[in-house]
């Protein structure tokens, strides 16, 4: 789908589709006829008297330039700011143009307030017409479309859009490289991805093997991988700004490309979903793509931990103890308590390589996605600063977070007489009890964010203005959190 801008009244535009959203307490478009302008008026009122409430079409007879128009209300999204309800508008339309083979779309955004949402706007329709088509017979029924912003300033626009196709094209990437199945992208092909995409945008990029983790002593990833045919990558990206930084933010992702739980095995169930355990890998990797391209002021470290966790004969057994680098050793009641004991290394190793700061990204928990569903994000962290930076970052990019608590209470929960953790605290306080574990490994007195995307990584659903499947969530709160570093964390 190709974006474009253009500024002309409406009497000189031409497109199949114009697109109008009204909000209660913001003019987002101005109108030049006033036969339109009229109607439109009309229009708007009975959305304000709740006479109309969701999608309105209608023919603008004398304006033979517009093939149909349609209107919407931002207050059909409940609970939503004003940027995201448009974005929802915004998702709607295109579905509209698809299904009616409208290839010409056109929304009206030339006011002042209308010019403030381009980006968002932009970012949501290409955002929104992504789906995993890639294996279907049928193409993609957005490919033809052309969208067209109608704005006052097409120089500001042109430069939203173009910064808003950067961050979409991060999220779509994340969305593709956690759909993959594992028979695709592997730990091997994942590291192959990162490699290419490193060498073609400047970044420093590491891999290390499986001999290279064993010699280097990151067993926990080791053991996650033993079971698998296909053997554990650490995959190393680092950004280096072009003036030093005395920020070093480390940002380490849970990459297992396929999860069947090894020998305590998932249920049957939805485990073809267990693709979408790389998810935060997926994301730490997408959002190093995007940093790239964008240079922020700060350095940025990421440490993606692949592998497969299977119950091959190398594959590790309840009631395996494993002594870390950090000299914890961990007792291993439930070998589908994977993703803590990889993230582990992957904190090692954020603090062997100097970072300031740590936000480690993880499918870690069904306790969080029954504690808060699918929209929100538990977040946990022992620096408030950090999460309150990475929530705000998050709200102004449409992902929403939820702190969660870390009490030293809790800690108990961890103990076991067989070493110094278990990696299985029991079905109370999961998402928590597996924060409290990662702080074990996190270098003392770096601030640390731990990010459980179980609930927002995946929709079986169509969810906002995403089709179903994989999400993205985390790059765009991770993009704008770095490249805007100094203004959230003095808030």
């Amino acid at each position: 789908m190709l974006i474009n801008t253009i500024s002309a009244p409406v009497s000189e535009l031409q497109t199949d589709l114009l697109v109008l959203i009204f909000d209660s307490s913001a003019e987002l478009f101005a109108i030049d006829d006033e036969a339109f302008q009229a109607n439109v008026g009309s229009i708007k009122q009975e959305y304000a008297e709740k006479k109309l409430k969701g999608e309105f079409q209608f023919v603008p007879r004398h304006l033979e330039n517009i093939g149909m128009a349609v209107a919407y209300s931002t207050g059909a999204h409940k609970g939503m700011n004003l940027w995201e309800s448009v974005k929802m508008c915004t998702a709607q339309a295109l579905q509209l143009a698809a299904s009616t083979h409208r290839q010409r779309v056109t929304i009206l955004v030339n006011s002042e307030q209308g010019q403030d949402l381009v980006q968002h706007i932009a970012e949501a329709a290409l955002i929104s017409v992504w789906d995993c088509y890639k294996y279907k017979k049928d193409s993609n029924k957005f490919a033809d479309l052309t969208l067209t912003l109608a704005v006052s300033d097409t120089e500001a626009a042109d430069l939203a859009i173009q910064h808003a196709t950067i961050i979409a094209n991060a999220v779509n990437e994340c969305r593709l490289l956690t759909t993959e199945p594992a028979d695709v992208i592997d730990p091997e092909g994942m590291a192959e991805y990162a490699e290419k995409m490193a060498t073609e945008n400047g970044l420093e990029c590491s891999i290390l093997d499986e001999d290279q983790l064993a010699e280097q002593g990151y067993i926990g990833h080791i053991k996650v991988g033993g079971g698998a045919c296909d053997p554990p990558r650490m995959i190393i990206l680092t950004y280096n700004p072009e003036e030093e930084s005395n920020v070093h933010l480390a940002l380490v992702g849970k990459g297992l490309c396929f999860d069947s739980g090894g020998i305590s095995l998932k249920p049957p169930a939805n485990m073809h979903e267990m693709k979408s355990d790389k998810a935060g890998a997926s994301a730490i990797i997408a959002a190093m793509h995007a940093i790239a391209i964008l240079k922020p002021s700060i350095k940025v470290t990421a440490i993606a931990m692949c592998a497969e966790n299977m119950p091959g004969e190398g594959a590790q057994r309840p009631g395996d103890i494993i002594r870390y680098k950090n000299g914890t050793t961990v007792h291993v009641e439930n070998t589908d308590a994977e993703g803590r004991l990889v993230l582990a290394d992957g904190l090692i190793r954020a603090g062997e390589l100097g970072a300031t700061h740590i936000i480690d990204i993880a499918t870690l928990t069904g306790g969080c996605v029954r504690a808060l569903g699918e929209s929100f994000t538990g977040i946990m962290g022992i620096n408030k600063r950090l999460v309150d930076a990475v929530t705000k970052a998050g709200g102004n990019t449409g992902e929403s977070y939820w702190k969660l608590p870390l009490p030293l209470e809790y800690r108990e929960m961890l103990d076991t007489p067989f070493a110094d953790i278990t990696n299985s605290a029991g079905p109370l306080a999961a998402a928590t009890t597996a924060g409290l574990f990662l702080k074990e490994f996190v270098p003392e007195r770096t601030p640390w964010v731990h990010l459980d995307i179980a609930g927002t990584a995946w929709h079986d659903k169509k969810w906002k203005y995403c089709a179903p499947g994989a999400s993205g969530v985390g790059v765009r709160t991770l993009v704008e959190l770095i490249c805007n570093w100094n203004t959230y964390m003095a808030q």
